[in-house]
């Protein structure tokens, strides 16, 4: 015969471990997911750093790490791989001056900050300030003094270039879809196709279309008289045909979340401003582009990250030619790894976790911030 006294200290037991796994519920149903994402995102993240610190050989008994500190990082920069990964640096007189002024802004802009900013603002504007810098030395010395530019402002290329006319564009066909036009459904429609097609079919069929000897631009080619053109040849217009490819595929990504965020704009506030006398171009600048930047900035920043991952269309059709014109900072990393040389590719890859940490941080902090900032003018 069970004492009533043990019965209620099970059951006082068993209702103290419920009210704990009521309590706690939350983290074991994230639990999961934080093991997953430990096992198959931080780990390998954390396990590359051994890579690109260290020179990998394999042997019979498997890998040998041999610790080299930062040289494959100082192979890139300053190293044997430094016009592939920088291009070639040369200032000439107009580059020397053009880097001067910028160097100089940059800095009169940080000196400004101190009056304006905490000391933990400095630290992000510092790391900023430092990376334009870097950026402008470059740019400068190389692409404004006539030489050949590497494969770090090959990706700056299509990120910023590339990343702005997709911006551009794709807004200005969420403007036209949300005017009251017939046929809207079927442009929506039409527009988000190529966004539905994988990068590997974008390339081949690109490839396609971009052949001068068969394709369709052949007899306007020939027309033109430029039947012996070939843009693959030509390292601005191979870069050019990998930004539009690029640009086809993901421009209606962006149109499709502008014109959602042009939906949501409330149809009273531009009707009152129609009432009160309002251009169109005032009712854009006043009423709908400041509740639309925040999206604007999102899809943005999004694009701006898959950009600088660019690897899919210059591989297919260039494999990162003429010579390493279209080659990517990714593509960069993949041909590096493919010859067996792991600490450089994955010095690489750091590189450019870098830049896109610190070109997307400044832009969201000093240009859409400051935008929001200021509110409409």
């Amino acid at each position: 015969m069970h004492q009533p006294g043990v019965i209620s200290a099970g059951v006082s037991a068993r209702e103290r471990f419920g009210e704990w796994v009521d309590r706690h519920s939350g983290t074991f149903f994230l639990a999961p997911t934080v093991i997953l994402i430990l096992i198959f995102a931080i780990f390998p993240t954390i396990y590359s750093i051994f890579f690109a610190l260290s020179r990998v050989k394999f042997t019979g008994d498997g890998i040998n790490f041999s610790f080299v500190g930062f040289r494959n990082f100082a192979k890139q920069l300053f190293g044997s791989a430094e016009v592939h990964f920088l291009g070639r640096l040369d200032f000439n007189a107009f580059g020397l001056i053009l880097f001067g002024i910028i160097a100089g802004a940059v800095l009169w802009w940080l000196i400004r900050s101190v009056r304006i900013t905490t000391w933990v603002g400095m630290i992000g504007r510092t790391i900023s300030a430092a990376m334009a810098i870097f950026l402008a030395w470059i740019l400068c010395a190389s692409f404004l003094s006539g030489n050949s530019i590497g494969t770090l402002y090959t990706t700056l290329f299509y990120v910023i270039v590339g990343c702005s006319l997709q911006f551009i564009i794709g807004t200005g066909l969420a403007l036209l879809c949300y005017q009251p036009i017939s046929g809207k459904t079927f442009f929506r429609v039409i527009f988000f196709l190529p966004l539905m097609i994988t990068p590997l079919g974008v390339g081949y069929a690109l490839r396609m279309v971009a052949d001068v000897t068969k394709g369709p631009f052949h007899p306007l080619l020939s027309f033109m008289g430029l039947e012996n053109w070939v843009w693959s040849v030509d390292a601005w217009s191979a870069r050019f045909v990998m930004m539009t490819g690029d640009s086809w595929q993901w421009i209606p990504f962006i149109f499709i979340v502008m014109l959602a965020a042009l939906e949501n704009v409330p149809g009273d506030h531009v009707e009152a401003a129609q009432v009160d006398g309002a251009s169109s171009q005032q009712i854009f600048r006043e009423i709908i582009w400041p509740q639309v930047l925040p999206v604007a900035a999102t899809v943005f920043l999004i694009r701006m990250i898959e950009a600088f991952k660019i690897v899919d269309l210059p591989n297919i059709m260039t494999g990162g030619g003429p010579g390493s014109a279209t080659e990517s900072m990714t593509l960069h990393s993949m041909f590096v790894w493919r010859a067996n040389d792991f600490g450089s590719s994955a010095a690489i890859s750091y590189l450019l976790l870098i830049l896109t940490v610190v070109v997307c941080a400044s832009f969201f902090n000093y240009v859409v911030m400051g935008q929001i900032r200021r509110g409409p003018a």
